[in-house]
């Protein structure tokens, strides 16, 4: 629907006297919901634009990180339905495996069950249930938010569309042998009990032990270190740098490993840094990813020593024992047979924790499913570097190759019971079969299907395509794909991004998911730090949303939004949106009281006033620099360019200037009106895509039309008039000095002080009405005195402040305030003249000694104007 299919009705000027976003907000939603205003039609011949919601967890609320990026997909949206285009913003979200069957789980345990209890059908049956019942809170709090997504195509990552499209890439993916099945090391959680993902495993630094020890005996003793010791039980080897003169005559003998009744070799190995302790390293194949590595190429066996809930499995006095228990057990029988050299406690290290549970991380030899992602990410980088894709800001681009470049092989089985179920069949004698959707799996006795299911970024690597009806051909898919720009987190880019650029190249015959990757910065507390829980800095959205309303945040968070930046937020910032959400409001009322009117053709220029002119010129100016900041995603200078334009040039300025018209009435007055409605109308439209709700309400008001979702977006009409900006910039300079020179005399704002203005000769003629309204001047009267005199712009204001201050008492105060100043310049000038001083001086006490005299100089040069200024007695 476009703007002149819209209902209209004649325009009322009834608003209440104050703005309730808990009033307006939850109706005004629902009602552009119910009317389809953000639903998109495939069959459509309008120009399409795609976007889909990263999926948020069906475990997950809505945390201020989604506030953010939903208000910039929405404010794109928006703008680009408003300009013409089908728009889909695509909902839905992910499962979530891991995270949801921990909450399940959690459940279970209040019950005094766990998942085996109940069996993997009625268990996945439970998640099921509590999906319906409990999960997707986040979805009402999208709406709370004015998510302009198309609903009724809302999809889940489990639901049967998608199903299929995951069994579908997988079968395709098999029968190109670019999935395999294979022993590696994995991040593995022994809480959980699952292999986990890089993106799920979260570094932080742990105090810890770092224990030297000795192997070997004699001459071939060889120091090494380790801050894992029980993992030594393992050990298959040492490896030394090749160039190591110290280790050379060691390479290729055996030396006893300790507390075992093994012997194992030496190898030498260019990856380790001779440089580094002793130069020697403890390898490990099965319990550490570079260990494993070299265990690869010297042919070394793999011995796993730890089961799955990381305790101890390999025969002797440690067997049974927890991996934290062995630890020290087995450091203890070292430390009794001599063999520690060195122990350092606290050991300050980074370690890897399960991102669910907090769980120390176990690196752990493990048979995995993995996808062979060379030819996938050769082209996902070749996608970037020929130019069909393009990464916003480009400096990110570095970040994505470094990644894209450099992927290992992606390990996709996950040891859960709530996911996609990987459809490969197993046979009596071996055989594997991979068995597609439209495939019936091999049945009889002894088959039976893979117990693990795949990882989550697995399905949500289809996403752009899955949502759209793929592997189906379907009228949306043609329509929607590839999506016109995805907007997310540079966090994410190596994780979820890379994906979806692998699998949509590969599952869309070469064409990317999406022609733009807009990444934005993480949103951190107003003093740059992460928010947490545990830091205490963790904010609810929606109760900054109940407090100042949806308008006013999401103005908070575009306001900070410069591409791949983080962003930080304070509650004072959201009050001052919503203070700017207010001054809309209430200047909007005023306007309607005085005739502000879209009804009719803007009048001819002739017949504009020079602020009717300049307003209109800085009305298309801002029209074509808020255009330009969306097409280059800058957020934050968009929402400052529309604030700065409505607040200090349209409220302050315009409606100001205007109210003498208005008082005045007549034909002047009726131009004015047009002319300010105008500008409401197009800066309604403006500032619509971020602050939905008070926009919708004042323009719906102003113009008696249906809704600014479907309206029209406003272009620039190329009108400029350099002269009447000029003009007006005199008369800011006038009233700016003015007031100024007032606040500096002490007299409060509207005060009102008897002044002669001498404009005569300059552009300020016609504006001496305007500006004595501005300034509350009065006109001169019997008995005038000038006491003080201001020449400004070409032109001179002399006000009669002789009954307005006491004159003696301001003297005597302004010139205490200048023996002051001038006693600090002293001080200043003494030290930064002493050599001695600044030699001994930190550059950053010099510095600030330097910053006081500046800021006492321009003191003594305000104080002595004001003095000048002050009547004479």
């Amino acid at each position: 629907m476009t703007e002149n299919t819209q209902h209209q009705s004649a325009p009322t000027t009834e608003l209440p006297t104050q703005y309730a976003p808990a009033d307006v907000e939850g109706p005004l939603y629902e009602r552009w919901v119910e009317r389809g205003y953000f639903e998109a039609d495939a069959a459509s011949d309008k120009p399409p634009f795609t976007v889909v919601i990263p999926p948020p967890n069906v475990t997950g609320s809505l945390h201020l990180g989604h506030a953010f990026e939903h208000t910039l997909i929405d404010a794109l949206t928006r703008r680009k339905r408003m300009q013409g285009h089908e728009t889909l913003w695509q909902p839905g979200m992910d499962h979530a495996g891991i995270a949801t069957q921990n909450v399940v789980e959690r459940e279970l345990a209040k019950e005094g069950k766990s998942r085996h209890d109940l069996g993997r059908e009625a268990f996945v049956e439970r998640v099921w249930k509590w999906k319906g019942e409990s999960g997707g809170q986040i979805s009402g709090q999208m709406r709370r938010l004015g998510d302009g997504v198309a609903w009724s195509r809302e999809r889940f990552t489990m639901d049967e569309g998608l199903s299929r499209a995951v069994q579908t890439i997988f079968k395709r993916l098999y029968d190109d042998e670019l999935i395999y099945r294979a022993e590696r090391i994995i991040n593995w959680c022994p809480r959980c009990l699952t292999a986990i993902s890089d993106i799920e495993v979260e570094y932080q630094d742990d105090d810890g032990e770092l224990v030297s020890m000795t192997y070997g005996e004699g001459d071939e003793t060889i120091v090494v270190a380790t801050t894992r010791a029980e993992t030594m039980l393992g050990d298959t080897a040492v490896a030394v740098h090749p160039d190591d003169a110290r280790y050379r005559h060691l390479v290729g003998r055996e030396i006893r490993l300790p507390l075992t009744d093994r012997s194992i070799p030496v190898v030498a190995d260019t990856h380790v840094d001779p440089e580094f302790g002793t130069g020697a390293v403890k390898v490990t194949p099965a319990h550490d990813p570079n260990d494993f590595e070299i265990g690869r190429r010297h042919g070394l066996p793999s011995l796993t020593v730890m089961d799955e809930r990381a305790v101890i499995t390999a025969p002797g006095p440690f067997q049974g024992l927890d991996r934290l228990e062995a630890r020290s057990a087995i450091v203890a029988a070292l430390r009794a047979e001599g063999r520690i050299v060195a122990e350092k406690r606290p050991y300050v290290h980074s370690v890897g924790h399960c991102s669910r549970c907090k769980t120390t991380i176990e690196p752990r030899l493990s048979l995995q499913w993995w996808v062979k992602v060379g030819p996938l990410a050769e082209a996902a980088g070749d996608a970037v570097r020929d130019g069909r894709v393009a990464i916003h800001p480009q400096e990110m681009e570095k970040r994505y190759f470094d990644w894209v470049d450099n992927l290992h092989d992606w390990c996709i089985s996950r040891q859960l019971w709530w996911g996609h179920r990987i459809p490969v069949w197993y046979g009596p004698d071996g055989e594997v079969v991979c068995v597609g959707p439209d495939e019936e799996p091999p049945s009889g006795e002894g088959w039976h299907q893979e117990t693990d299911v795949l990882d989550t970024w697995f399905s949500s690597g289809l996403w752009p395509f899955s949502t759209l009806g793929w592997p189906e051909r379907t009228e949306s898919l043609a329509k929607f794909y590839p999506n016109s720009v995805l907007v997310t987190g540079y966090d994410i880019l190596f994780f979820w991004v890379a994906r979806m650029m692998m699998f949509g190249l590969y599952a869309m015959d070469g064409t990317p998911p999406f022609r733009t990757i807009a990444l934005h910065g993480m949103v951190r507390d107003q003093f740059g730090k992460k928010m947490s829980k545990s830091f205490g800095n963790a904010v609810n959205p929606l109760d900054w949303m109940d407090t100042y309303g949806s308008d006013a945040l999401r103005f908070t968070l575009a306001r900070g939004a410069n591409p791949g930046v983080d962003v930080p937020i304070g509650e004072d910032w959201v009050q001052g949106s919503r203070n700017f959400a207010n001054k809309i409001w209430n200047a909007t009322r005023f306007a309607l009281m005085n005739g502000a009117t879209v009804e009719g053709d803007l009048p001819p220029a002739e017949q504009l006033s020079a602020a009717d002119r300049w307003i209109l010129s800085r009305l298309n100016k801002t029209v074509a620099e808020v255009d330009a900041h969306y097409e280059d995603f800058q957020f934050a200078k968009l929402s400052e360019a529309l604030f700065h334009f409505a607040w200090d040039e349209v409220f302050d300025w315009y409606v100001e200037l205007s109210k003498t018209t208005f008082f005045a009435g007549g034909e002047p007055a009726r131009v004015s009106g047009r002319v300010l409605g105008e500008v409401l109308d197009v800066m309604l439209r403006l500032l619509h895509p971020v602050v939905p709700f008070v926009t919708e309400t004042l323009w719906t008001t102003l113009t008696g039309r249906e809704s600014l979702v479907i309206a029209e977006w406003p272009a620039d009409s190329g009108f400029r008039d350099e002269d009447a900006e000029r003009e007006i910039a005199l008369v800011q300079q006038v009233v700016t000095e003015v007031r100024r020179f007032r606040s500096d005399q002490g007299l409060q704002p509207g005060q009102k002080v008897p002044a002669r203005i001498a404009l005569d000769g300059t552009a300020l003629a016609p504006h001496e009405a305007a500006i004595r309204q501005l300034l509350r001047l009065q006109p001169e009267g019997e008995g005038f005195q000038a006491t003080a005199s201001l020449p400004v712009a070409g032109a001179t204001v002399a006000l009669d402040l002789s009954g307005t201050i006491d004159v003696e008492a301001e003297r005597k105060r302004l010139t205490k305030d200048l023996g002051a100043a001038e006693k600090e310049v002293a001080q200043a000038n003494a030290k930064l003249g002493n050599e001695a001083f600044l030699a001994k001086a930190p550059d950053q006490v010099v510095e600030k000694i330097r910053t006081r005299l500046a800021k006492a100089e321009a003191e003594i040069a305000r104080i002595t104007g004001q003095l000048a200024n002050l009547p004479k007695a």
